[in-house]
Formats: C-alpha cells, sequence, structure tokens
C-alpha cells in the first residue's frame, strides 16, 4: 500500500507503523509513563465544537498567513524532531524539501545527524532552528554564531527537557539513548528488512556511525552516547538569565518551547523574546500535564498582541488546526504529521501528509463560513466541554462579525 492511498494522517501512522521497527515507531509515536498527556493531547480536540455561521460567501478564502518576516501558504508548518534520520533516510533533507514544496516552515533540530548547513542549503524553506541547550554562555555563544552564519532565521531554545522523561515504551521496545545494539534491536531490524536496508544500512554505508552534528562542534558525540549529560554544562540548570544571554546573542526572532503557564509567557515578553511555542512536548515529559490546547486562552489573555503564540502537539486534522487558531494561536507546528509521511514516501510523503491537512483546512474554513484564517476566532467555537463555561474576554480573542454577516 503507497502512502498515496493514505487518506488522512491516521492512516500514514498505521503505515508508519507497518514499515518501522518497533523500537523506531515507538519512540516517535510513544508518549511518557502512562500515557496521560498522550491521550489527553487528542481528546481535548474532541470537547471543542464548531459553530458555524452561514450563509456566508467563502468562494474566495485564503489560508496565507505572515509570521516572522514571512509569508506561507498555510497556517501551518513542520515541527522540530531529534535524530529523524532513524526514520527515513536523509529525512531532515527530505522533510526540508517537503516544506519548501508546499511553502511553509521547516524546524530543524539540533538533534540531527546532518550539519545545519547542510540543511540550510537544501532548498527554499523557511530556516528555522531549534536547540536543546545546556546552560553553558560559551556554548550558547557559538551555537548562535554558527547558525547564523548558516542563515538560520529563527532561532527557538527547547526548555522543557531539564531531564529526559520517563518514556517506559522505548524501554520495552529496546530503544534507548545511548542506543544498544541488542538482540531485540538486531531482530527488529531481520524482521522489517526494508527499514534496514534504506534506512539503517544506506545510513551507515553514507555516512557512518550516526553522529549528532549540530551540537558542540567540539565533542560531536555518536547516537550511542550518553546525551543527558554534557560536560560543560546541564540542561536543568537553563534558567531565565541564560533566555536573557541568548536574547543579547541572537539578533533574529527568538522563542522559547515548552511553555503551559501564562506566567511564562509574561516572562518571554519581559526578557524580550519574539514569540513561544505552547507545548507539552507531544505528551513526551511530564505525564498529566496539561494539553497546550487548554491553556492556549490563558496565555493568550496574559500576553495580548506582545507575543507570537506557535503551538503543537496532537495535531492530526485540519479541525485541530483551526481549532487552535481560533483559541488564539498565531502558528501550528506538526511533528509527528509529517514525520509519519517521511518515513512511508520520504521527501513525496511528507508533501503528501502536509496537503492532506491543507486540503482539509480549506475544506473546513468553507465549511465553518470563514473565508480566511485572519477572521477566525471565538465565535466559531462552542468550548463548554472543555472550559466549563468560562469566557474568555481578551481584545485578541474577542468574536468579530464577519463582513458578510448583517
Amino acid at each position: 500500500m503507497s502512502y498515496r492511498d493514505a487518506l488522512n494522517i491516521h492512516e500514514l501512522q498505521a503505515m508508519a507503523k507497518r514499515r518501522l521497527p518497533n523500537g523506531v515507531y515507538g519512540f516517535v509515536a510513544g508518549g511518557v509513563e502512562d500515557d496521560h498527556s498522550l491521550r489527553n493531547n487528542r481528546n481535548v480536540f474532541e470537547r471543542i465544537r464548531f459553530r458555524p455561521r452561514s450563509p456566508v460567501d467563502v468562494s474566495k478564502r485564503s489560508q496565507e498567513v505572515e509570521i516572522f518576516g514571512r509569508k506561507f501558504a498555510c497556517p501551518f508548518g513542520v515541527a522540530p524532531m531529534g535524530i529523524a534520520g532513524m526514520f527515513q533516510f536523509d529525512a531532515d533533507l527530505q522533510l526540508a524539501r517537503a516544506a519548501a514544496r508546499m511553502q511553509v516552515p521547516f524546524t530543524l533540530s539540533n538533534m540531527s545527524t546532518i550539519p545545519m548547513e547542510t540543511v540550510a542549503q537544501s532548498g527554499g524553506h523557511a530556516r528555522w532552528l531549534q536547540a536543546y541547550m545546556a546552560n553553558n554562555r560559551e556554548q550558547g555563544a557559538k551555537f548562535s554564531q554558527r547558525a547564523s552564519a548558516a542563515g538560520y532565521e529563527l532561532l527557538m531554545i527547547t526548555t522543557d527537557v531539564p531531564v529526559q522523561g520517563n518514556r517506559e515504551n522505548n524501554f520495552r521496545n529496546g530503544f534507548t539513548l545511548p542506543l544498544e545494539i541488542g538482540p531485540r534491536l538486531i531482530f527488529e531490524g531481520i524482521t522489517h528488512p526494508r527499514w534496514s536496508t534504506t534506512v539503517f544500512a544506506r545510513t551507515l554505508m553514507k555516512y557512518g556511525v550516526p553522529r549528532l552534528e549540530n551540537t558542540d562542534r567540539a565533542d560531536r558525540p555518536t547516537i550511542l552516547k550518553q546525551q543527558e549529560k554534557d560536560v560543560r554544562g546541564r540542561r536543568d540548570s537553563v534558567d531565565w538569565e541564560f533566555i536573557r544571554f541568548m536574547r543579547d546573542q541572537w539578533k533574529k526572532p527568538l522563542l522559547v518551547k515548552g511553555i503551559l503557564h501564562p506566567a511564562d509567557a509574561e516572562l518571554a515578553v519581559r526578557y524580550g523574546l519574539d514569540g513561544v511555542i505552547v507545548s507539552n512536548h507531544g505528551g513526551r515529559q511530564l505525564d498529566g500535564s496539561v494539553s497546550p490546547i487548554e491553556v492556549l486562552p490563558e496565555i493568550r489573555a496574559a500576553v495580548g498582541k506582545k507575543l507570537k503564540l506557535v503551538m503543537d502537539s496532537g495535531i492530526r486534522r485540519g479541525t485541530d488546526i483551526i481549532k487552535a487558531l481560533a483559541l488564539g494561536a498565531d502558528f501550528i507546528l506538526c511533528g509527528r504529521a509529517a514525520m509519519f509521511g517521511v518515513a512511508v514516501g520520504g521527501a513525496d510523503g511528507a508533501a503528501h501528509a502536509l496537503q492532506l491537512l491543507k486540503a482539509e483546512v480549506d475544506r473546513d474554513l468553507a465549511q465553518l463560513g470563514c473565508p480566511s484564517i485572519a477572521e477566525l476566532n471565538l465565535d466559531f467555537l462552542d468550548t463548554r466541554d472543555l472550559f466549563y463555561g468560562h469566557t474568555w474576554a481578551t481584545e485578541s480573542q474577542a468574536a468579530k462579525p464577519l463582513k458578510a454577516v448583517v
């Protein structure tokens, strides 16, 4: 069955599950501990319902958006995903090409096995970059200089992984960092020969043992080494003073990723950031954490228009994207959806995943009676089952009547 036969992201996920070894698939699709956060990320979308307007002229509808100085064809892009090369050969390059084709941004993770310079030169995509950082100013300054020289336009620092989450499914499947070449991994390779030959063996032949090419050049670790500790600093000591330092180093748009509390969004404003990514890491860090969409209106109310709000976690449908935008997000990032596509079809598969979401957003806007992304607001939603009747009445979220409605 080809990726072209997939009618939605759920079907692409089912294909990826068959194609990938259990450990590799579990790494991208799994959550943490009892998967409460993972399940809740999806469940909250079902508790938000639409209130369409009709009749409305939607014949000239548009989903173009402008953010951080760029115009994009869709209100969503590709989220950063570490060690993507385990899911498809040169996955980061293929995701970048797919994003360029769809005219949306691709965000490279510094946990990539391909140098950021190579990815930056691979196509006409917007060059967004995400990084896990230890509280080490020398290292942060060097990373900033390297990223700027490579032409990256935006930097997001992930702050919700002070320590690695307890991802028990990875241990059950024999997938750990450091990666251990044991009987289970060998068995998975034998029982998934297409992945073994087209991804793993091909990567070894071209690059040798995979290395994290976007960490400190002085000590590029292989994926077989422990990543939790860094001899030059630790992630669990990163604080707002380090973010202030990085703000001074990076003169282009700077965001922090992993914000779930309005007070932290307010601090982002105070420290001069350009935006935050409202995210619970796809339900992969703290089990039982709120879903980003549950706190999105509160965060928007706290910061108003002073900060761009980007949201990720749990996005599988165009309706999910529309709901998040109506609740206050400026832009959406999709990680797993794009990864399932690239895993089963390379750049073409990733583009197919993005096209599915784009087509759903277009169709949903029409059925909602909303001509453009800019006109989405709370008036299109019924959120009583999610917010228990609370009304969010900020200037940025207040219901605005459509021009076609008198």
